[in-house]
């Protein structure tokens, strides 16, 4: 997770203004956990911590559903990010500049998608649910969600930058989850991304979460179908490429072909994968985080050959 120092982030601050809720948070680090096992713990009442996992809820931080378990339900818990970075305001010190810009998620160029699969708006599903042929409709460039259980879907990025401005990497952030029939949290898939057809990386996502509405989610879309994912981070420069800060492969910006004036960008489930558990991609109007697919170049301006 990215956050920086506008209002819109202090819930994240408060979230971590407690020893308490820094003590679920390494837990949940370790495993996924109901209520009274974090409640026995640490020592505290279950309503205590019901209270303290609300406001890591609402920050984003953790997610939280119901689920049936030994005879009864359980409200299971399990961390939503693997790391948050606070973004402060350029001082002007730095040499990088930065370009940022939004790319709806249904305005991919191509796909190849296996149901169970489908796409809507924050209003209504685009045709029926499980028909691939309802990615070519015409109004899936509106869609805010999508998903399918193998395949991919590829987009064609704008590379804006001009000629006097020198690439030094590229970050790239979106929610997804895994997408299992109906929800279901212990539904792992290996998604893997592809920048110019180079695989620069691959997550592995737990589940397909559900149970309750995502922070964004429209309020008719059912709590059975997916509600929320993961924000990830993925930023590839000359020393490798990363997701949420962790190194997950040896491909640099050199090695992706970047100057020309568009690139493509891959988000995959192979049915070859170890774990084929599809993908929900979520964009803004559903999910936890209200964005599409946001794309940050940060570059360094080239000196001008002195005048003779």
């Amino acid at each position: 997770m990215k956050i920086d120092l506008s209002e819109q982030w202090l819930p994240v601050y408060e979230a971590l203004a407690s020893s308490v809720r820094m003590k679920i948070i390494k837990l949940l680090a370790q495993r996924p956990m109901n209520i009274k096992e974090i409640a026995a713990a640490l020592d505290l009442s279950s309503s205590i911590i019901t209270m303290h996992v609300g406001k890591l809820e609402k920050a984003g931080i953790v997610t939280a559903e119901r689920v049936s378990g030994r005879g009864a339900v359980q409200k299971l818990c399990r961390l939503a990010v693997g790391a948050i970075e606070i973004e402060f305001p350029d001082s002007g010190g730095s040499p990088n500049k930065t370009c940022e810009f939004s790319l709806p998620i249904g305005h991919y160029t191509d796909f190849s998608v296996a149901p169970t699969c489908g796409l809507a708006t924050t209003e209504k599903i685009i045709g029926h649910f499980d028909e691939p042929r309802y990615f070519l409709d015409p109004q899936r460039v509106n869609c805010n969600i999508l998903w399918f259980a193998s395949g991919y879907v590829e987009y064609k990025v704008p590379n804006l930058l001009l000629k006097s401005q020198r690439l030094k990497a590229v970050e790239i952030s979106l929610e997804l989850g895994s997408e299992a029939p109906g929800v279901n949290c212990d539904w792992p898939s290996d998604i893997g991304f592809c920048l110019n057809g180079v695989k620069v990386g691959q997550w592995t996502c737990p589940g397909d979460f559900g149970g309750k509405h995502g922070r964004y989610t429209p309020g008719w879309w059912s709590p059975r179908i997916g509600q929320f994912g993961f924000l990830k981070v993925i930023c590839i420069d000359e020393t490798g490429s990363y997701i949420d800060g962790d190194r997950v492969s040896d491909i640099t910006l050199s090695q992706l072909d970047l100057g020309g004036k568009q690139w493509t960008f891959r988000i995959e489930a192979p049915l070859e994968a170890e774990h084929c558990g599809g993908v929900t991609l979520f964009g803004a109007g559903f999910g936890n985080y209200n964005q599409d697919l946001l794309f940050k170049l940060f570059y360094e301006v080239l000196e001008e050959a002195p005048s003779r």
